[in-house]
């Protein structure tokens, strides 16, 4: 199948989706196509044991894909670019030691705390797993998805401060744990030699030139963007900074994602407030509007269909639902330490904690990443262990994060 034909495919099955969730479920756009994907394959797997219809061409579709490679060389780049458009850096500024703790120092803590877990859970399961792969899968897994998180957060109506914390925390913590799982998987496979410096410059490197990048790619856009009133010139020079700070950062061996993120923060305050007429804001918002949408669907969509392809699920069922228990303690952990330290300081609301917790949902990042293990046993066990982590977490954190919201902070005390 070309390229194009299965852009085609995907494109049709997303729009189909799309009106049958908005017509019979409505449920949250991306949920429901997720959710539609998954029945749509169980009915087929289910179909295909009875001899009713044919499913090879399914099967062969689906691993056709390479998810990894649209995840980080395709949609990524654009989601982050568009969520971090529509971020306040006047309200980034106000909870930023939270959001640099928390995707930093809290994604390091939830690292180790899952891995840990998880190598005991396994061995204690009787499924042989090395610590350092049990590492990767505590890496993998720690990242909350900005993809599933932004969408899923605004609908639920959380106060200001606690949207902005748990966006701020998903748009950065997946390019730090991107950068730790890199580090470890290099160190797994033989590929570096573990050593302090060596780990701290490939950090640092990844993480400071990937925001010193986005932020002078973004600062060389508003200077152009302030010399011209075209809008689709404008929205041409938004489309090439997006893509050229994720590519030129990932060519010069710093974070992508990171540039991306910063770059789209810079245009979204600094450039939309100083270089953007009125009707520039109004078509490149929508644009970037539309194109998070499409690109939200199409993602989710693929997700169901990755899950539903898995083989070999039932022999890791049970550590995949101890792997659930497994990230969720992590997560608490992630959060309570920090913000224990934090609120000696900073005086946090109550709740805070739990709702970040709750709050943080994996998808399509965790599942790229797990796919890029090399393949063997311990592979198909984390990747397993990864889809029912991701499965749990959108349908049942996500549908349940707002009731939990308003039970939380009353909608009286919002704002």
């Amino acid at each position: 199948m070309s390229l194009f034909q299965t852009v085609t495919v995907l494109m049709a099955l997303t729009a189909l989706g799309g009106y049958v969730n908005h017509r019979l479920l409505h449920l949250p756009p991306t949920i429901g196509l997720m959710a539609i994907a998954l029945l749509s394959s169980l009915v087929l797997v289910v179909l295909g044991a009875t001899g009713v219809v044919e499913v090879q061409r399914y099967t062969r579709f689906v691993p056709s894909i390479n998810f990894s490679d649209l995840v980080f060389h395709g949609f990524l780049a654009f989601l982050l670019f568009a969520g971090a458009l529509h971020v306040d850096l006047g309200d980034l500024y106000k909870v930023k030691w939270t959001v640099i703790i928390l995707s930093t120092l809290g994604t390091i803590i939830s690292t180790f705390v899952i891995g840990a877990l998880f190598w005991c859970a396994a061995y204690l399961l009787g499924n042989e797993l090395r610590f350092i792969f049990a590492l990767l899968f505590g890496a993998l897994i720690s990242p909350t998805d900005p993809i599933a998180v932004l969408g899923i957060i605004k609908k639920a109506g959380a106060p200001k401060a606690l949207e902005t914390r748990i966006t701020g925390e998903s748009l950065f913590n997946d390019g730090v744990g991107a950068v730790i799982f890199l580090t470890i998987l290099d160190i797994a496979t033989g590929q570096s030699e573990p050593s302090v410096l060596s780990v701290s410059w490939f950090f640092v490197r990844q993480t400071l030139g990937g925001i010193a990048l986005g932020w002078l790619l973004g600062w060389v856009a508003f200077r152009l963007l302030r010399k011209i009133d075209d809008y689709q010139v404008e929205i041409l020079l938004s489309i090439a900074l997006c893509m050229g700070s994720y590519e030129l950062a990932d060519v010069v061996h710093m974070s992508g994602p990171i540039a991306a993120v910063v770059a789209g923060l810079f245009l979204g305050n600094r450039g939309w407030n100083l270089a953007m007429s009125e009707q520039t804001q109004e078509y490149l918002g929508k644009f970037w509007q539309m194109i998070d949408e499409i690109l939200n669907s199409l993602l989710f969509l693929l997700i169901g269909l990755e899950i539903a392809a898995i083989n070999e699920t039932a022999k890791y069922v049970v550590l995949g639902i101890v792997g659930i228990a497994c990230v969720l303690i992590g997560r608490a952990v992630s959060t309570l330490i920090p913000i224990k330290i934090m609120s000696f300081i900073v005086p946090f609301p109550k709740g805070t904690i739990t709702l970040l917790t709750w709050g943080g949902l994996r998808g399509a990042i965790s599942i790229a990443l797990a796919l890029l293990l090399p393949a063997g046993q311990e592979r198909q066990l984390i990747l397993t262990s990864t889809y029912m982590v991701v499965i749990f977490s959108i349908f049942v954190q996500g549908l349940t994060f707002g009731p939990l919201l308003r039970r939380i902070v009353p909608p009286a005390q919002d704002g």
